[in-house]
């Protein structure tokens, strides 16, 4: 985990963090209970707080629940989680790793003009959410053009030597 910074709030970007085998069966109950609990009251507000260091109590509004909902899911199954500020500026190998693409295939990208980018000095640097967005258009297409493709092989009598 990452230390806070000298005005006491977390860091704006961390490294992957992941359930240790000692938590996880933690983290996946919670993980259930929120969803039971978000799933169940529909468009209520769900009961839970946070409890601090001298009892006092704070409610958890719904879209903070929503969201540890979501980091809980994907910590319960096994994968590591990074929070990365929507406006956070990223250096090209940040940027890649987020994508899972190398380095040399992101600049490419950018110079493509396909994600915007900006120049700190001679380095390229590009906001998160514009690479958030690249990443979520090309799922997009990635669905539709299959969904093309599963049509095609409908259309054309799809695969009879499987039936």
């Amino acid at each position: 985990m990452t230390s806070p910074t000298a005005d006491g709030l977390p860091p704006r970007a961390s490294e992957p963090v992941a359930a240790s085998d000692v938590t996880l069966e933690q983290v996946r109950k919670l993980a259930q209970l929120i969803t039971r609990e978000l799933s169940d009251k529909g468009g209520g507000h769900p009961l839970f707080s946070l409890l601090g260091p001298n009892h006092e109590s704070v409610p958890l509004p719904t879209d903070v629940l929503a969201l540890m909902q979501q980091l809980l899911a994907i910590l319960a199954s096994g994968d590591a989680v990074t929070v990365v500020p929507v406006h956070k500026e990223l250096t090209t190998q940040q940027a890649a790793n987020l994508l899972n693409v190398s380095r040399q295939y992101l600049v490419q990208l950018l110079d493509e003009g396909r994600i915007p980018f900006h120049r700190t000095g001679t380095h390229r640097r590009v906001y998160s959410k514009d690479v958030l967005e690249y990443r979520a258009r090309q799922k997009t297409d990635r669905r539709s053009r299959l969904d093309a493709m599963m049509r095609e092989s409908q259309d054309a009598g799809g695969y009879p030597e499987l039936e």
